[in-house]
């Protein structure tokens, strides 16, 4: 895989991936687990430290931070490719997917797969009331959805191993049965393109692929939708004019899915904002490129066939901690696998140095 990728929106040749790595980021390790925490872009890290010193001085007000939720919001819908009106933001998964767990009729089919990462499966199996919570195999997800099914909840990167959800299958299978997709993003989207109109609802959590602090994340609704679900989280931020609504009734709510909104968690977004323009100046098809070019030449390294995720699970010997901490590389351990992920702030050499050290010691 070359260091150069011709990737970027406009496909200008002159475009590194590898000199914006050396120019964002600062890692003094080779950081290979994104899918646990991403790094912060340099920018990201100007921005906080700016807003931090505001604060400090006193001469912060909270009005200050809305342009940085204002142009997350915009650059995601952008992102994942759907309209402004229809994004919703808060602090985790699990706020979103309780939204819409709590929407569903009594007697709902909410099919999810084996293994699932609980925040958008414990929403639904914490209502009782009747709804069914059925856990079938990875591998038969679209086979296992029938007329009977109300709901899918699924990522569409699974968290534990990086194996990919069929989204075709998933939309055509759902489709013929008038199912709804609740579809996790956390885990995809900064890598992998999605076109999150095409499902009812899907989230997304910041802090992996899209580079931000803890307390950001995405909601996306189709607007068909919007007024199935109740806003049991509103406050203040879900007014149609929040600075306008921060006292008394009538309840005066956006009319769009701003709605859903829950009062932001100021400075995770102000480093938000410019990790979304980091992402969006590469691009979603060089963003893919990069990290699964990165992920197949690790994986080459190491004697294994290709695959098309960004995330790689292997099984290891017991001493591989001990021989990557002496390599100084950092990865995760998830269902009693190692599991490495590359993404924007990794390099050829990243790759390079992760195969040579487990050379020997992974296995399927």
């Amino acid at each position: 895989m070359s260091s150069r990728t011709t990737g970027k929106p406009d496909d200008t040749d002159d475009f590194s991936v590898e000199a914006l790595v050396k120019s964002e980021f600062a890692s003094e390790v080779v950081y290979l687990d994104t899918a646990s925490l991403g790094l912060p872009a340099r920018r990201s890290l100007d921005a906080l430290e700016g807003a931090l010193e505001a604060w400090r001085v006193g001469r912060a007000s909270p009005a200050d931070y809305d342009a940085s939720v204002a142009e997350s919001r915009k650059s995601y819908a952008s992102f994942v490719g759907v309209e402004l009106k229809t994004v919703a933001l808060a602090n985790q998964v699990s706020v979103f997917a309780g939204l819409v767990a709590a929407a569903l009729p009594d007697d709902s089919e909410v099919l999810v797969v084996n293994g699932e990462f609980t925040s958008i499966v414990f929403p639904f199996m914490a209502q009782g009331r009747g709804i069914e919570v059925k856990e079938v195999p990875f591998e038969r997800l679209a086979d296992s959805i029938t007329e009977r099914t109300t709901l899918v909840a699924v990522a569409a990167v699974q968290s534990a191993d990086g194996r990919l959800v069929d989204l075709e299958a998933l939309v055509d299978a759902t489709g013929a049965t008038d199912t709804k997709v609740l579809l996790d993003l956390t885990q995809a989207v900064g890598w992998l393109p999605v076109d999150a109109s095409r499902f009812a609802y899907t989230v997304c959590a910041g802090y992996k692929w899209l580079l931000s602090p803890r307390g950001t994340c995405f909601f996306t609704v189709r607007p068909e939708f919007v007024d199935g679900l109740v806003p049991n989280n509103a406050g203040w931020y879900a007014g149609e004019y929040p600075w306008d609504s921060i006292y008394g009734g009538p309840i005066r709510l956006a009319s769009d899915a701003r709605r859903f909104d829950i009062s932001p968690a100021w400075h995770s977004w102000v480093a938000q904002a410019p990790a979304l323009d980091l992402l969006t100046e590469v691009g979603p098809k060089a963003l893919h490129a990069h990290a699964v070019g990165l992920a197949n030449r690790f994986r080459a390294g190491v004697a294994w066939e290709p695959s098309d995720s960004a995330i790689v699970s292997l099984g290891t010997d017991a001493d591989v901690g001990e021989r990557l901490a002496r390599a100084g590389i950092v990865g995760s351990t998830r269902v009693g696998r190692l599991r490495l992920s590359f993404h924007l702030n990794n390099t050829l050499d990243d790759a390079d140095k992760a195969a040579e050290a487990l050379s020997g010691l992974v296995h399927a």
